[in-house]
């Protein structure tokens, strides 16, 4: 242990009460207000932000729908047997509105029709989700527009299970792709304002590198604290063998 070093030891004091004064001042609500004019801390502005601009580059819907193109007129009879028995019944209109058959067996669908159509339909549920239109999605089915969502998911995980047991790969992937990209995307974004990361860059690299000065400010604090006490890494010195 070498002698300590009373100027070290009170920069790193200082520099560590002053990381714990921001730390506080990030968990308090003194950041602007969101836009429903609740309070934000520094990580609700932080996450809201960074939430904007990655909705902002996650919107496959178009791209997916293209795709779905080339399953209209495929036509498929399968079961599902879906996770929540409560929701036979609403995912069965989901299926109906789509044009396509849904019979009720218990816990169990029997559906059948043109797989394009059915995607068709659940791609602009979704789009119509992704741009915050709730009231569409709800108005069309009769019931919460976040549940319809959910309905379409677990309907779709189980329809991919199905094919891929079939032996139907195309389908099965054109399946998956429109629950993960455009259901669960829509689902995850729903409410939140779309915005490109070109919009704010500034702000995005302003964040970003006060987040590295930041964790670096508190590792600093404690090698300059340990410095003053006295307590410092050295190399150990090597034996000489006789």
């Amino acid at each position: 242990m070498a002698g300590g070093h009373k100027g070290h030891l009170g920069l790193g004091l200082i520099m560590l009460v002053s990381f714990f004064v921001v730390l506080f001042l990030i968990f308090s609500p003194v950041f602007p207000k969101a836009p429903d004019g609740s309070p934000q801390t520094g990580l609700d502005f932080a996450d809201r932000m960074f939430n904007r601009l990655a909705k902002g580059s996650s919107y496959f819907i178009p791209k997916v729908m293209k795709n779905n193109e080339d399953f209209m007129g495929k036509m498929f009879a399968i079961n599902i047997s879906l996770d929540k028995p409560e929701a036979v019944e609403n995912t069965a209109k989901l299926f109906l509105a789509a044009g396509a058959q849904a019979e009720i067996q218990g816990a169990e669908l029997k559906i059948s029709g043109d797989l394009g159509k059915i995607l068709e339909a659940v791609l602009k549920d979704s789009d119509a989700m992704f741009h915050n239109d709730g009231a569409k999605v709800s108005g069309l089915y009769g019931y919460n527009e976040k549940e319809v969502l959910k309905n379409w998911h677990g309907a779709l995980v189980k329809l991919d299970k199905a094919f891929k047991k079939e032996k139907m790969v195309a389908e099965a992937k054109i399946v998956s792709d429109v629950a993960k990209k455009a259901v669960e995307t829509a689902y995850n974004f729903y409410e939140i304002a779309p915005q490109k990361v070109s919009e704010h860059a500034g702000l995005m690299t302003a964040v970003l590198v006060f987040y590295v000065i930041y964790t670096m400010w508190y590792g600093f604090a404690i090698f300059f604290i340990f410095e003053g006490i006295g307590l410092s890494m050295t190399k150990a010195k090597v034996k000489k063998e006789v």
